[in-house]
């Protein structure tokens, strides 16, 4: 759900900012509604040599845990940017075969957008710059071993995990393999 045009922001965060309005109820009445926006976020899965690259790392609230590479987004800054710019600072790499894979959008009382593409052909053009908050090493994958981590209790991104799960119910995890290796 997108922030209202009619609301007010009430509070203003470093990552979530607070929207109120008056919203009119089907009897009549009015009721004040409130939705929170969060800073957009950018995701790579990231191919490099027929492997897919996570993220294995630490940070300050969040021990020993796996991930796609990515990171938010910043003011100004274009969602495929972002992304280009994460999958550099947390691997190192550059690639220049892009797809946006989906635009989750996880919450409805939440303004949120999560950018997730598919980068193949990674190659390595720097070190790993990750932020203070982050500290770890990146693994490379086979696509049953990332089904297995994605699905695992230490991923972190709740998103992709259900739409793994529903293609694995679906019989359909030989399309996302394709999609991500063919």
């Amino acid at each position: 759900m997108k922030v209202p045009s009619k609301a007010k922001r009430v509070f203003k965060g470093i990552i979530f900012d607070v929207y109120q309005w008056q919203q009119k109820m089907f009897d009549g009445s009015e009721e004040t509604f409130e939705i929170v926006k969060k800073k957009y976020t950018a995701e790579v899965i990231a191919i490099k040599d027929g492997k897919i690259i996570l993220s294995h790392q630490s940070q300050p609230t969040k021990k020993d845990f796996y991930a796609i590479l990515g990171g938010r987004i910043k003011d100004g800054e274009e969602p495929m940017a972002a992304a280009k710019r994460e999958m550099l600072e947390e691997s190192g790499m550059t690639s220049d075969k892009w797809k946006l894979l989906k635009i989750y959008q996880p919450l409805h009382k939440i303004d949120w957008n999560i950018y997730t593409y598919i980068a193949k052909d990674c190659k390595k053009t720097s070190d790993i710059k990750f932020d203070s908050g982050e500290k770890g090493e990146n693994i490379e994958c086979t696509f049953d071993e990332f089904v297995n981590i994605v699905l695992s209790d230490k991923y972190w991104g709740d998103e992709l995990v259900l739409d793994v799960l529903r293609m694995k119910s679906d019989g359909k995890l030989n399309e996302f393999k394709k999609k991500l290796l063919g």
